[in-house]
């Protein structure tokens, strides 16, 4: 009897000290990984405040959100996105992509996919459930149904967006009330497919609607920017562009090797995304784009997503991200860029989704008008996502 309440006793510790870690420990990260340089309220002059207000759409194509322990509905001092903050920055729309695996040790030159992976790790100090700590298919499963359940909640102040009529619909609701804002789903790397083909219908029946092939490491799909072998699109990667092609899954082209790059565009028939991303233009580094990459996604009417944080811009202020707004634009036009944060990403963006009209005034600097800012700011990724995503 001794040795079965010494079992009773030791498991009741045991679960005392998961509580507790799950109740203190993910909060603490999560503050540790997204910070920002500049911190709200955000102080902005009335001229950039009317300029930015009346920014009929501002569209932000990434955030990883989901992946933390936040509710969505409510604002937090920490972090960069939840829905009271996109109202104050007069965002309509936000990307909502799925993490669903990062290489312990992770950095931008070279991760193993054999690493151990800090994703499950974070799963179970978050208290999510047991099937989602082990598999990569069920994390972007949970994430999904995360963001729906937001909605849910949000006193019908936020909508999930899945097809052209959700959009034409949020789009006219949302000029008679600014307050309304919408999110869609994207899956940042396609390892959630777990090496099956028939995974995509599943992932596209969770709601998911824009897909990168790789993240941060070489996959079944092919080689990423970051990863060991870099190399080109795999068989199974073919078939599975192919299989997004028919669905109308938009594919998302970030941390995708060079070479996987040009495999992509080789075969696509329908405009490629970049959804967070710097140009090596104003910033040469292993994940930007070259001025060749951009000038092909942007002659098959693709969109390039520019990231707010230093290692995609070289800087850690709004003008950095600017600056590389203009050098794609001079480049191909103003048509094919957008903003593409990374917000929530484990990065230190430049400010919280709420400061986006600091961005508005850099753009104002650098002489552009109400109608290009407009564009830049969410009118191109609006036209983008009508013109790609399912009709229905």
């Amino acid at each position: 009897m001794k040795i079965l309440h010494r079992v009773f006793y030791g498991i009741a510790f045991l679960f005392l000290i998961y509580v507790l870690i799950i109740n203190f420990v993910p909060d603490l990260v999560d503050r540790d990984s997204n910070k920002v340089v500049l911190s709200g309220p955000y102080e902005i002059d009335d001229e950039t405040a009317l300029a930015h207000q009346s920014i009929p759409f501002v569209t932000d194509l990434h955030c990883d959100v989901l992946l933390w322990d936040r509710d969505i509905t409510d604002e937090e001092d920490f972090g960069h996105v939840d829905i009271p903050r996109m109202q104050r920055g007069n965002v309509a729309l936000q990307a909502f992509t799925i993490v669903s695996k990062s290489p312990a040790g992770l950095n931008f030159q070279s991760n193993s996919a054999d690493a151990n992976d800090d994703i499950t790790l974070l799963s179970i100090v978050q208290g999510r459930p047991v099937n989602t700590w082990f598999s990569l298919k069920e994390r972007a499963i949970y994430q999904c149904e995360k963001l729906y359940k937001a909605a849910e909640d949000s006193g019908g102040e936020f909508r999930v967006i899945t097809s052209v009529s959700d959009l034409r619909k949020f789009t006219t609701d949302r000029s008679n009330n600014p307050k309304l804002t919408a999110g869609y789903l994207g899956a940042e790397g396609a390892h959630i497919l777990e090496a099956n083909i028939n995974n995509v219908q599943e992932m596209y029946d969770a709601g998911i609607r824009m897909m990168a092939p790789v993240h941060f490491f070489d996959n079944a799909l092919g080689g990423s920017a970051h990863g060991v072998e870099k190399g080109g699109l795999t068989e199974f990667g073919k078939s599975v562009i192919t299989k997004m092609e028919e669905l109308n899954m938009i594919i998302d082209l970030a941390h995708a090797s060079p070479n996987l790059i040009d495999d992509v565009m080789d075969m696509a028939s329908k405009p490629l995304l970049v959804s967070h991303t710097g140009v090596k233009g104003t910033c040469d580094n292993i994940r930007n784009l070259s001025d060749e990459h951009i000038k092909r996604i942007a002659r098959g009417g693709g969109l390039i997503g520019v990231a707010m944080f230093d290692t995609a811009v070289c800087g850690s202020s709004a003008k950095s991200t600017a600056d590389a707004i203009k050098y794609v634009a001079e480049l191909v036009g103003i048509s094919h860029v957008g903003l593409g944060s990374d917000f929530d990403g484990s990065v230190t963006t430049h400010f919280d989704i709420s400061g986006m009209a600091l961005l508005t005034k850099e753009l104002i600097g650098l002489g552009y008008s109400q109608p290009q800012i407009n564009r830049i700011m969410g009118g191109n990724a609006l036209q983008f996502l009508l013109n790609n995503l399912p009709k229905e």
